[in-house]
Order: C-alpha cells, then sequence, then structure tokens
C-alpha cells in the first residue's frame, strides 16, 4: 500500500467516525476550510523550489546536539522532510513510510532528516514511536521553515478548534504563537541545489518516498560524472 493510500484510508476513517474521536460535520467544515484557504493563498507556490539555493541551517536533536546541513551535505544529497509534530497521525504515517525507504536512500548515498517545531521531548517520541533511525530536529518558532516559505499561522477559529481538541501547540512547541510548516519534503544535492521540492498546503496528501529514488540516481549519475 503507497504512503497516499495510508493517509486516504485514515481520512476517511476519521471523517467516517470510526476513530476514537468522532468529529462533527461543524469540526469537519472548519478544518476542510482552513485548508482551503491555506491553498488558496497561493503560499505553496512561493515556497523554496527545485533549482533554489536551499537555505542552510543548523538545528538541535533531541539529545541537544548540534546538526548543520552544510555538514550532512559534505557526505551526500540531503533529504529534508518538514512536518508538523508527533500529535498529527498523517504526518506520522509519513515518517514511517521515510523509515520503510531509509535502506533505498541511504544505499544512493544519501540521509534523511526530518524537522519539526515541536521540542525535544516531543522528537524523541517521534523517534520511538515511529521506529526511526534518522534524525528528528527541533526547528524552534519554525525559523528554518520560514526561510524555506513553509511556515504559516493557524486561523483564530482553527486556533479555537485546536485548543478544544487539546493540541495545544504552544506547549508542544515551546512556542506562544500559533505557527505551523506546511508539510514539505526536499532533495538537495551536495552543492546545496534544491534538487526535488513537493509542498503541500493540504497536510493529508504526501508523495511516496519512492519518488525520490530517481532524483538521487541522478544526483548520483551526476556526482560520478564529475569524479
Amino acid at each position: 500500500m503507497s504512503l497516499q493510500d495510508r493517509l486516504d484510508a485514515l481520512k476517511a476513517d476519521f471523517e467516517g467516525g470510526k476513530r476514537a474521536f468522532k468529529p462533527s460535520p461543524e469540526v469537519l467544515d472548519i478544518m476542510h476550510r482552513a485548508t482551503a484557504e491555506l491553498i488558496a493563498s497561493g503560499q505553496a507556490l512561493n515556497a523554496s523550489k527545485a533549482g533554489d539555493k536551499a537555505p542552510e541551517f543548523t538545528l538541535k536533536d533531541p539529545d541537544g546536539r548540534l546538526i548543520s546541513s552544510a555538514d550532512l551535505l559534505a557526505k551526500g544529497p540531503l533529504v529534508v522532510s518538514f512536518y508538523r509534530g508527533v500529535w498529527c497521525p498523517y504526518c506520522n504515517l509519513e515518517l514511517q513510510a521515510l523509515q520503510a525507504a531509509l535502506p533505498q536512500i541511504e544505499a544512493r548515498g544519501a540521509q534523511v532528516v526530518a524537522l519539526s517545531p515541536q521540542t525535544a521531548s516531543n522528537s524523541r517520541k517521534s523517534q520511538r514511536e515511529n521506529g526511526l533511525d534518522f534524525p528528528i530536529l527541533s526547528d524552534e518558532k519554525s525559523r528554518v521553515a520560514a526561510a524555506f516559505g513553509l511556515r504559516f499561522s493557524l486561523p483564530d477559529y482553527l486556533v479555537v478548534l485546536y485548543k478544544g481538541f487539546k493540541n495545544d501547540l504552544p506547549t508542544f512547541n515551546d512556542d506562544p504563537a500559533w505557527v505551523l510548516p506546511m508539510p514539505a519534503r526536499y532533495v538537495i544535492g551536495t552543492d546545496g541545489i534544491i534538487a526535488y521540492a513537493e509542498v503541500n498546503p493540504d497536510y493529508t496528501q504526501r508523495p511516496d518516498p519512492a519518488e525520490l529514488l530517481p532524483v538521487l540516481d541522478k544526483l548520483r549519475m551526476r556526482g560520478a560524472q564529475q569524479n
């Protein structure tokens, strides 16, 4: 089953009231409205894209170690996934799919990192609950997401809904602002140029990690030709 098939099944179960939380039609309308407005804003179209120079970053892993994109790119291409947080089941399915594809990604000389605005303890929870062998980095106040053009503020009506869900983002992220990154996935070449970009303001839509493999193959072939 592809990642999107799993996401579609999750969405159908949630909206069909088959999960622990059974949303009312009014709740679903609010959630759909927020997604539609973010799509209509056009922000995703202005985010970093293939051919752009990737913003550099240095962030902490859950153990407080500083990890820089420059150091990672010195070893090979880099797959960067921006996700909302451990509280988001769609994000967790994506992380699991990336983990399943990790051997194929690493066989092509690349590494994977995931960035979220959440605190170190929540990043550890993400790694533990999803069985991840790649690092989760804490993007405090979504600064790196902002550099990529991904950070957005939740509308007031969605903040009210999230509070009702007990999705207390200021606590999850240790940040009073109600901001999140649009889910996004990038492949950055060793030259720092983005070779692949997928940004979707609809958090229920995510590309399959298999899409990364041809991109990584091309980067490896280009590197071999240059050596």
